[in-house]
Protein backbone atom coordinates (compact mmCIF):
# COMPACT_ATOMS: atom_id res chain seq x y z
CA UNK A 1 0.00 0.00 0.00
CA UNK A 2 1.38 3.60 -0.86
CA UNK A 3 1.92 5.59 1.89
CA UNK A 4 1.28 9.48 0.18
CA UNK A 5 0.39 11.65 3.44
CA UNK A 6 3.92 13.25 2.56
CA UNK A 7 2.88 14.56 -0.99
CA UNK A 8 3.15 18.03 -1.38
CA UNK A 9 0.37 20.03 -2.45
CA UNK A 10 1.18 22.45 -5.07
CA UNK A 11 -1.29 25.56 -4.25
CA UNK A 12 0.35 28.42 -5.70
CA UNK A 13 3.79 25.99 -6.16
CA UNK A 14 4.13 26.83 -2.19
CA UNK A 15 3.72 23.27 -1.03
CA UNK A 16 2.04 25.17 2.00
CA UNK A 17 -1.79 24.74 1.96
CA UNK A 18 -3.66 24.14 4.54
CA UNK A 19 -7.04 23.04 1.52
CA UNK A 20 -7.44 22.61 -1.51
CA UNK A 21 -8.66 20.76 -4.69
CA UNK A 22 -7.23 19.53 -7.75
CA UNK A 23 -8.74 19.07 -10.73
CA UNK A 24 -7.83 15.89 -13.22
CA UNK A 25 -7.66 17.84 -16.78
CA UNK A 26 -6.98 14.18 -18.15
CA UNK A 27 -10.46 12.85 -16.45
CA UNK A 28 -12.36 16.02 -17.61
CA UNK A 29 -10.84 15.40 -20.94
CA UNK A 30 -11.95 11.16 -20.75
CA UNK A 31 -15.46 12.43 -19.34
CA UNK A 32 -15.60 14.86 -22.48
CA UNK A 33 -15.30 11.88 -25.16
CA UNK A 34 -17.16 9.32 -23.00
CA UNK A 35 -20.19 11.67 -22.94
CA UNK A 36 -19.33 12.99 -26.63
CA UNK A 37 -19.81 9.37 -28.09
CA UNK A 38 -23.37 9.31 -26.57
CA UNK A 39 -24.52 12.14 -28.04
CA UNK A 40 -27.52 11.93 -30.57
CA UNK A 41 -26.84 12.73 -34.28
CA UNK A 42 -26.96 16.55 -34.44
CA UNK A 43 -26.08 17.15 -30.54
CA UNK A 44 -23.63 18.68 -29.33
CA UNK A 45 -22.39 19.09 -25.63
CA UNK A 46 -23.09 22.36 -23.54
CA UNK A 47 -21.44 21.76 -20.10
CA UNK A 48 -23.24 23.23 -17.47
CA UNK A 49 -20.45 25.51 -15.47
CA UNK A 50 -23.13 27.10 -13.01
CA UNK A 51 -21.91 27.05 -9.28
CA UNK A 52 -18.15 27.50 -10.38
CA UNK A 53 -18.64 24.18 -12.19
CA UNK A 54 -20.03 22.33 -9.69
CA UNK A 55 -17.73 23.64 -7.09
CA UNK A 56 -14.66 22.72 -9.99
CA UNK A 57 -13.64 25.96 -10.89
CA UNK A 58 -15.78 27.42 -14.31
CA UNK A 59 -13.16 29.17 -15.82
CA UNK A 60 -10.44 26.11 -15.34
CA UNK A 61 -13.27 23.71 -16.68
CA UNK A 62 -14.81 26.02 -19.34
CA UNK A 63 -10.86 26.72 -20.85
CA UNK A 64 -10.32 22.88 -20.75
CA UNK A 65 -13.53 21.97 -22.96
CA UNK A 66 -13.20 25.56 -25.14
CA UNK A 67 -9.40 23.39 -26.17
CA UNK A 68 -11.64 20.62 -27.20
CA UNK A 69 -13.82 22.49 -29.33
CA UNK A 70 -16.79 23.65 -27.25
CA UNK A 71 -17.97 26.76 -27.74
CA UNK A 72 -21.20 26.63 -25.73
CA UNK A 73 -21.73 26.86 -22.02
CA UNK A 74 -24.45 27.35 -19.03
CA UNK A 75 -24.54 29.15 -16.02
CA UNK A 76 -26.95 30.14 -13.58
CA UNK A 77 -26.80 33.89 -13.31
CA UNK A 78 -25.32 36.74 -15.24
CA UNK A 79 -22.61 37.15 -13.05
CA UNK A 80 -21.43 33.85 -13.71
CA UNK A 81 -21.51 34.51 -17.16
CA UNK A 82 -19.72 38.09 -16.80
CA UNK A 83 -16.81 36.24 -15.08
CA UNK A 84 -16.74 33.75 -17.46
CA UNK A 85 -16.09 36.78 -20.27
CA UNK A 86 -13.48 38.07 -18.11
CA UNK A 87 -11.74 34.92 -18.33
CA UNK A 88 -11.80 35.04 -21.86
CA UNK A 89 -14.68 32.53 -23.03
CA UNK A 90 -16.27 33.45 -26.05
CA UNK A 91 -18.95 31.71 -27.80
CA UNK A 92 -22.37 31.18 -26.04
CA UNK A 93 -23.32 31.32 -22.96
CA UNK A 94 -26.56 30.72 -21.53
CA UNK A 95 -28.13 32.28 -17.86
CA UNK A 96 -30.52 29.17 -17.36
CA UNK A 97 -31.76 31.04 -14.02
CA UNK A 98 -33.96 34.33 -13.57
CA UNK A 99 -31.35 37.59 -14.27
CA UNK A 100 -33.63 41.02 -12.66
CA UNK A 101 -34.09 44.12 -14.53
CA UNK A 102 -31.44 45.83 -12.92
CA UNK A 103 -28.80 43.56 -14.49
CA UNK A 104 -30.23 43.21 -18.11
CA UNK A 105 -27.25 45.63 -18.67
CA UNK A 106 -24.95 42.66 -18.22
CA UNK A 107 -26.85 40.17 -20.62
CA UNK A 108 -25.88 42.78 -23.27
CA UNK A 109 -22.15 43.85 -21.90
CA UNK A 110 -21.21 40.45 -21.82
CA UNK A 111 -23.28 39.27 -24.53
CA UNK A 112 -25.07 36.35 -22.71
CA UNK A 113 -28.13 34.53 -24.04
CA UNK A 114 -31.25 35.41 -20.98
CA UNK A 115 -33.81 32.99 -20.20
CA UNK A 116 -36.79 33.82 -20.91
CA UNK A 117 -38.78 32.40 -18.05
CA UNK A 118 -42.39 33.24 -19.19
CA UNK A 119 -44.23 35.88 -21.57
CA UNK A 120 -44.53 38.51 -18.96
CA UNK A 121 -40.42 38.25 -18.19
CA UNK A 122 -40.11 38.79 -22.04
CA UNK A 123 -41.60 41.70 -22.21
CA UNK A 124 -39.85 43.00 -19.07
CA UNK A 125 -36.16 41.81 -21.61
CA UNK A 126 -37.85 43.87 -24.74
CA UNK A 127 -38.54 46.93 -22.74
CA UNK A 128 -34.92 47.34 -21.65
CA UNK A 129 -34.44 48.94 -25.07
CA UNK A 130 -31.70 47.06 -26.13
CA UNK A 131 -30.73 43.54 -28.90
CA UNK A 132 -31.10 40.73 -26.69
CA UNK A 133 -30.17 37.33 -27.27
CA UNK A 134 -32.78 35.24 -25.41
CA UNK A 135 -33.72 31.13 -25.02
CA UNK A 136 -37.45 30.10 -24.44
CA UNK A 137 -37.64 28.04 -21.55
CA UNK A 138 -40.73 25.54 -21.90
CA UNK A 139 -42.60 23.82 -18.79
CA UNK A 140 -43.59 20.39 -19.82
CA UNK A 141 -44.27 19.19 -16.18
CA UNK A 142 -41.33 20.14 -13.82
CA UNK A 143 -43.58 23.52 -12.91
CA UNK A 144 -40.37 25.41 -12.42
CA UNK A 145 -39.29 27.94 -15.15
CA UNK A 146 -41.42 28.44 -18.38
CA UNK A 147 -44.19 29.06 -20.22
CA UNK A 148 -46.84 25.86 -20.23
CA UNK A 149 -46.33 23.49 -23.30
CA UNK A 150 -49.93 23.50 -23.60
CA UNK A 151 -50.56 27.42 -24.31
CA UNK A 152 -48.15 27.79 -27.25
CA UNK A 153 -50.07 31.20 -27.81
CA UNK A 154 -48.42 33.01 -24.86
CA UNK A 155 -45.17 32.21 -26.75
CA UNK A 156 -46.36 33.82 -30.14
CA UNK A 157 -45.61 37.14 -29.10
CA UNK A 158 -42.00 36.58 -28.06
CA UNK A 159 -40.97 35.91 -31.65
CA UNK A 160 -41.91 39.50 -32.70
CA UNK A 161 -40.53 41.69 -30.05
CA UNK A 162 -38.58 43.84 -31.09
CA UNK A 163 -35.39 43.51 -28.71
CA UNK A 164 -35.38 40.14 -28.21
CA UNK A 165 -33.50 37.60 -31.21
CA UNK A 166 -34.86 34.07 -29.89
CA UNK A 167 -31.47 31.80 -30.28
CA UNK A 168 -33.01 28.72 -28.47
CA UNK A 169 -35.76 27.36 -27.02
CA UNK A 170 -35.52 24.10 -24.17
CA UNK A 171 -37.12 22.31 -21.02
CA UNK A 172 -36.03 20.41 -18.64
CA UNK A 173 -36.40 16.82 -17.73
CA UNK A 174 -37.15 16.32 -14.19
CA UNK A 175 -37.26 12.91 -13.92
CA UNK A 176 -35.11 11.59 -16.47
CA UNK A 177 -33.02 9.90 -13.55
CA UNK A 178 -35.51 7.98 -12.07
CA UNK A 179 -35.91 4.28 -12.28
CA UNK A 180 -39.71 4.04 -11.56
CA UNK A 181 -41.62 2.65 -14.69
CA UNK A 182 -44.02 6.12 -13.46
CA UNK A 183 -40.00 8.26 -13.98
CA UNK A 184 -39.67 6.94 -17.48
CA UNK A 185 -43.32 7.39 -18.76
CA UNK A 186 -43.08 11.04 -17.26
CA UNK A 187 -39.77 11.76 -19.09
CA UNK A 188 -41.51 10.63 -22.30
CA UNK A 189 -44.23 12.38 -21.77
CA UNK A 190 -42.27 15.99 -20.86
CA UNK A 191 -40.26 14.51 -24.82
CA UNK A 192 -43.74 14.45 -26.62
CA UNK A 193 -44.85 18.06 -24.92
CA UNK A 194 -41.70 19.67 -25.79
CA UNK A 195 -41.51 18.56 -29.44
CA UNK A 196 -45.29 18.77 -30.21
CA UNK A 197 -45.08 23.04 -28.93
CA UNK A 198 -41.86 23.39 -31.73
CA UNK A 199 -44.11 21.32 -34.16
CA UNK A 200 -46.97 24.01 -33.52
CA UNK A 201 -44.83 27.49 -33.51
CA UNK A 202 -43.19 25.67 -36.64
CA UNK A 203 -46.97 25.41 -37.76
CA UNK A 204 -47.50 28.90 -37.09
CA UNK A 205 -44.47 30.04 -39.22
CA UNK A 206 -42.41 31.02 -35.93
CA UNK A 207 -38.40 30.24 -36.04
CA UNK A 208 -37.56 27.43 -33.38
CA UNK A 209 -34.10 27.51 -33.44
CA UNK A 210 -31.77 25.22 -31.30
CA UNK A 211 -34.25 23.28 -29.37
CA UNK A 212 -32.24 20.86 -26.58
CA UNK A 213 -33.72 19.06 -23.37
CA UNK A 214 -31.10 16.56 -22.43
CA UNK A 215 -29.00 17.33 -19.04
CA UNK A 216 -26.77 14.14 -18.26
CA UNK A 217 -29.27 12.01 -16.77
CA UNK A 218 -31.34 12.81 -20.17
CA UNK A 219 -28.19 11.76 -22.42
CA UNK A 220 -27.04 9.01 -20.31
CA UNK A 221 -30.52 7.47 -20.27
CA UNK A 222 -32.66 8.79 -22.88
CA UNK A 223 -30.45 9.72 -25.63
CA UNK A 224 -32.78 9.17 -28.26
CA UNK A 225 -34.97 12.38 -27.22
CA UNK A 226 -32.43 14.62 -29.27
CA UNK A 227 -32.20 18.03 -29.33
CA UNK A 228 -29.36 20.20 -30.60
CA UNK A 229 -27.52 20.49 -27.16
CA UNK A 230 -26.82 18.58 -24.18
CA UNK A 231 -26.70 20.62 -21.22
CA UNK A 232 -24.55 18.36 -19.04
CA UNK A 233 -23.63 18.75 -15.61
CA UNK A 234 -22.80 16.56 -13.01
CA UNK A 235 -22.05 13.72 -15.50
CA UNK A 236 -19.00 15.91 -16.76
CA UNK A 237 -17.43 16.02 -13.35
CA UNK A 238 -17.15 11.88 -13.62
CA UNK A 239 -19.91 11.37 -10.73
CA UNK A 240 -23.52 11.40 -10.27
CA UNK A 241 -26.10 12.47 -8.13
CA UNK A 242 -25.69 8.85 -5.76
CA UNK A 243 -23.47 6.16 -5.88
CA UNK A 244 -26.05 3.79 -7.00
CA UNK A 245 -27.02 6.14 -9.99
CA UNK A 246 -22.86 5.89 -10.84
CA UNK A 247 -22.65 2.51 -10.84
CA UNK A 248 -25.46 1.98 -12.56
CA UNK A 249 -25.07 4.66 -15.53
CA UNK A 250 -21.83 6.09 -15.19
CA UNK A 251 -19.27 3.34 -14.65
CA UNK A 252 -17.63 4.47 -17.71
CA UNK A 253 -16.77 7.81 -16.06
CA UNK A 254 -13.90 9.42 -13.77
CA UNK A 255 -13.95 11.58 -11.04
CA UNK A 256 -12.85 15.11 -12.20
CA UNK A 257 -12.09 16.42 -8.50
CA UNK A 258 -9.93 15.28 -5.30
CA UNK A 259 -9.95 17.54 -1.72
CA UNK A 260 -7.49 17.58 0.35
CA UNK A 261 -6.23 19.05 4.01
CA UNK A 262 -3.38 19.08 5.99
CA UNK A 263 -2.58 17.67 9.58
CA UNK A 264 -2.15 20.92 11.54
CA UNK A 265 -1.56 18.79 14.56
CA UNK A 266 -1.92 15.30 16.68
CA UNK A 267 -3.38 15.06 20.23
CA UNK A 268 -3.09 12.29 22.71
CA UNK A 269 -5.97 11.68 24.67
CA UNK A 270 -6.08 9.33 28.22
CA UNK A 271 -8.98 7.06 28.52
CA UNK A 272 -12.43 9.59 29.88
CA UNK A 273 -10.89 12.53 28.09
CA UNK A 274 -13.14 14.61 26.02
CA UNK A 275 -12.58 16.83 22.97
CA UNK A 276 -14.12 19.70 20.84
CA UNK A 277 -17.31 21.49 21.15
CA UNK A 278 -19.82 20.50 23.40
CA UNK A 279 -16.85 18.10 24.72
CA UNK A 280 -18.36 15.61 22.47
CA UNK A 281 -16.08 13.61 21.84
CA UNK A 282 -15.37 10.75 24.56
CA UNK A 283 -12.22 8.79 24.51
CA UNK A 284 -13.02 5.23 25.50
CA UNK A 285 -9.76 4.34 25.51
CA UNK A 286 -6.23 5.93 24.74
CA UNK A 287 -6.57 7.90 21.32
CA UNK A 288 -4.64 9.67 19.11
CA UNK A 289 -6.63 12.21 17.45
CA UNK A 290 -5.48 14.32 14.12
CA UNK A 291 -6.48 18.00 13.79
CA UNK A 292 -7.38 18.14 9.87
CA UNK A 293 -6.72 22.41 8.62
CA UNK A 294 -10.71 22.29 6.96
CA UNK A 295 -14.15 23.01 8.13
CA UNK A 296 -17.41 23.58 7.24
CA UNK A 297 -16.76 26.87 6.50
CA UNK A 298 -14.91 24.85 3.25
CA UNK A 299 -18.00 23.46 2.64
CA UNK A 300 -17.77 19.86 4.40
CA UNK A 301 -21.11 19.29 5.97
CA UNK A 302 -21.31 19.55 9.70
CA UNK A 303 -23.80 16.56 9.72
CA UNK A 304 -20.62 14.14 9.01
CA UNK A 305 -19.53 15.05 12.90
CA UNK A 306 -19.60 12.15 15.20
CA UNK A 307 -18.62 9.06 12.78
CA UNK A 308 -20.95 9.61 10.68
CA UNK A 309 -17.91 10.41 8.07
CA UNK A 310 -14.12 9.35 7.00
CA UNK A 311 -10.97 10.50 5.59
CA UNK A 312 -8.13 9.02 4.59
CA UNK A 313 -4.64 9.49 5.44
CA UNK A 314 -1.69 7.08 4.31
CA UNK A 315 -4.46 4.90 2.71
CA UNK A 316 -6.84 4.15 5.85
CA UNK A 317 -9.82 5.35 6.56
CA UNK A 318 -9.91 7.73 9.96
CA UNK A 319 -13.79 8.55 11.43
CA UNK A 320 -14.31 11.74 11.72
CA UNK A 321 -14.93 12.33 15.27
CA UNK A 322 -16.26 15.56 17.55
CA UNK A 323 -18.04 18.29 15.94
CA UNK A 324 -16.54 20.03 12.78
CA UNK A 325 -15.76 23.34 12.85
CA UNK A 326 -16.14 26.28 10.99
CA UNK A 327 -12.44 26.29 10.10
CA UNK A 328 -10.94 22.98 11.26
CA UNK A 329 -12.00 19.11 12.42
CA UNK A 330 -10.60 16.25 13.99
CA UNK A 331 -10.18 12.62 13.07
CA UNK A 332 -9.41 9.41 15.34
CA UNK A 333 -5.66 8.18 13.69
CA UNK A 334 -5.38 5.56 16.53
CA UNK A 335 -4.96 3.16 14.39
CA UNK A 336 -2.71 4.80 12.15
CA UNK A 337 0.88 4.75 12.26
CA UNK A 338 3.44 7.89 12.20
CA UNK A 339 0.64 10.35 11.55
CA UNK A 340 2.37 13.99 12.45
CA UNK A 341 1.69 17.53 11.49
CA UNK A 342 2.00 18.21 7.81
CA UNK A 343 0.46 15.18 6.87
CA UNK A 344 -1.95 15.24 4.14
CA UNK A 345 -5.91 13.94 4.33
CA UNK A 346 -7.58 12.84 1.28
CA UNK A 347 -11.13 14.04 1.98
CA UNK A 348 -12.55 13.14 -1.88
CA UNK A 349 -10.29 11.12 -4.00
CA UNK A 350 -7.68 7.86 -3.43
CA UNK A 351 -5.15 6.88 -0.82
CA UNK A 352 -3.53 3.72 -1.93
CA UNK A 353 -5.95 1.32 -1.91
CA UNK A 354 -9.06 3.50 -0.37
CA UNK A 355 -11.34 5.50 -2.33
CA UNK A 356 -14.04 8.03 -0.79
CA UNK A 357 -15.93 9.84 -3.54
CA UNK A 358 -18.16 13.04 -3.63
CA UNK A 359 -21.10 10.22 -3.84
CA UNK A 360 -19.73 8.72 -0.59
CA UNK A 361 -20.21 12.51 1.67
CA UNK A 362 -23.78 12.78 0.03
CA UNK A 363 -24.32 9.00 1.15
CA UNK A 364 -23.24 10.22 4.79
CA UNK A 365 -24.65 13.64 4.81
CA UNK A 366 -28.19 12.36 3.67
CA UNK A 367 -27.61 14.39 0.39
CA UNK A 368 -26.69 13.97 -3.34
CA UNK A 369 -22.89 14.87 -5.13
CA UNK A 370 -24.09 17.85 -6.47
CA UNK A 371 -24.74 19.88 -3.33
CA UNK A 372 -21.52 18.19 -1.58
CA UNK A 373 -19.24 19.60 -4.73
CA UNK A 374 -21.34 22.93 -5.67
CA UNK A 375 -20.94 23.57 -1.67
CA UNK A 376 -17.10 23.84 -1.51
CA UNK A 377 -15.70 26.77 -0.59
CA UNK A 378 -14.17 29.28 -2.54
CA UNK A 379 -11.20 29.51 -0.20
CA UNK A 380 -10.33 26.31 -1.12
CA UNK A 381 -7.48 26.91 -3.94
CA UNK A 382 -8.15 24.74 -7.13
CA UNK A 383 -5.29 23.98 -9.57
CA UNK A 384 -5.77 21.62 -12.84
CA UNK A 385 -3.43 18.68 -13.13
CA UNK A 386 -2.12 16.68 -15.63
Amino acid sequence: MTDDRKTEPTEHGSGKGRAWIEISKAHLLHNLAVLQEKLPPGCRLMPVVKADAYGHGAALVAKVCAGRGITDFCVATAREGQALRQQGISGQILVLGYTPPEQFCLLEKWRLSQTVVDEGYARQLNAFGHPLSVQIAVDTGMHRLGEDWNTPERLFPVFYMKNLRVEGIFTHLCTADGRRRRDRRFTKLQVQRFWGLTERLRREKLPCPNPHLLGSYGLLCCPEAGGVYARVGIGLYGTLSSRKDLGRLGQELLPVLSLYARVACVKTLEKGERAGYGLAFLARHKTRLAVLSIGYGDGIPRSLSGAKGQVLIGGQKAPIVGRICMDQMTVDVTDIRDVGAGDTAVLIGSSGTEEIGACDLAAWAGTISNEILSRLGSRLPRRLTP
